[in-house]
């Protein structure tokens, strides 16, 4: 056979990528188009949010989109790789993401917005390791808790116990910055591996009592940063302080409630062109959809958001192995605690505790982090053997 007739015969790159047997036709379109469609809108929305201060006509949005850019390579990349294999490289990712954690707590950290929770990069970029340890973290409870104690389908003790220390340093150093909010889904990502990979009861009631234990300590001890107490009263009663604690909740739900049903239109809101919200781009980015696309537009992003959950759901529920299952249904439960947490402060059902919108907010490393996801999920979706 010659060079040119072989030449011929060997598929093309389109055939091999979207071929018949390729694994990007096994992706799960609805969850990619969902997600697509809350980059856009976010993209929207951070341009709106910031192009009255930001350098340039067009605000963050350059940067956003570069951002957005890289995260979509990121998560062909993951999407690409056997998610099964991952779980061998689950030890090295969780080292990875706790060397980052304790960089930060070094000079080489920095603080932005009260959380010294970052390190700076050079030309305008940080980086935010604990973004990234949420991925770790899952990973490494998930390789934990895959294997099944002998003649049981549930974890074994030591095995528990070492995803629960796992849990315990990561959160740790988190707090050390300090970060609540990651920190709180942190405890969601450890809390709901454990309840996916069906541990007995009395782990979970040990658990909860440790954790409720926590939590009065913090409280009785005064163990918060006074921001971080200032959050919780003015989550209690708005009204106490409205030119201080109170007024980021007040400006909020005064942005939302302008947009009223259809909203004022794209660059046409006035509490986000005078930056009456705080940091209105990134924690409280869902007031500009409010204002700008009423509540038709707000309930459009849910919707979104709601799919991509749905998709994840579905795609833990078909996989056939212990490790994709856990992976995948600890994302969404990941996903789901911050979107509900970010609406919720938002629209005062909940305190403050600036966790960014997944897939809106401006962002770097929670952009990766979040896509990278996605790129689990996908590469859970191609291999799990279980289609519809």
């Amino acid at each position: 056979m010659t060079g040119r007739t072989a030449a011929v015969r060997r598929p093309s790159l389109l055939r091999r990528v979207a071929g018949e047997h390729s694994a990007v036709r096994r992706f799960d379109g609805l969850m990619l188009v969902a997600v697509a469609g809350l980059c856009v809108i976010g993209t929207l929305l951070v341009w709106s949010s910031t192009r009255t201060w930001a350098p340039g006509s067009t605000g963050l949005v350059k940067k956003h989109l570069l951002n957005q850019a890289l995260g979509v390579v990121l998560c062909g990349i993951v999407a690409s790789i056997d998610h099964r294999a991952m779980r061998a490289y689950a030890p090295l990712v969780f080292l990875t993401s706790l060397v980052g954690l304790g960089l930060v707590i070094t000079p080489l950290g920095a603080t932005i917005n009260g959380s010294h929770s970052w390190i700076l990069l050079g030309g305008g970029f940080a980086v935010q390791p604990s973004e990234f340890a949420k991925v770790g973290l899952l990973l490494i409870t998930a390789m934990l808790l895959a294997q099944p104690a002998e003649g049981s389908d549930r974890p074994r003790g030591f095995d528990v116990v070492l995803a629960l220390l796992a849990a315990a340093l990561t959160i740790g150093l988190v707090m050390l910055q300090p970060d609540l909010g990651t920190a709180m889904v942190l405890a969601v990502i450890a809390a709901s591996a454990l309840i996916i990979a069906g541990v007995r009861k009395r782990w979970i009631a040990a658990l909860t009592t440790v954790a409720g234990a926590a939590v009065f300590a913090v409280f009785y001890f005064q163990l918060l940063e006074p921001y971080q107490v200032a959050r919780f009263t003015a989550f209690v009663d708005p009204s106490v302080d409205p030119r201080g604690v109170g007024y980021n909740s007040t400006q909020s739900l005064i942005a939302i409630g302008s947009g009223q049903l259809l909203g004022k239109g794209l660059l046409g809101g006035g509490q986000t062109t005078g930056r009456f919200v705080p940091e209105q781009h990134t924690d409280f980015i869902f007031t500009v959809a409010g204002e700008e696309f009423g509540f038709l537009g707000s309930v459009t992003v849910v919707l979104l958001l709601g799919v991509v959950l749905l998709r994840g759901l579905k795609i833990a529920r078909q996989c056939e192995d212990r490790f994709g299952t856990l992976v995948a249904g600890t994302i969404v439960c990941w996903f789901a605690f911050q979107m509900f947490i970010n609406v919720g402060m938002t629209i005062g059902i909940m305190p403050i505790t600036g966790l960014p919108l997944p897939f809106v907010s401006y962002g770097g490393t929670a952009t990766f982090a979040n896509l990278i996801a996605v790129g689990l999920l996908q590469a859970i979706r191609v291999r799990g053997h279980s289609f519809d």
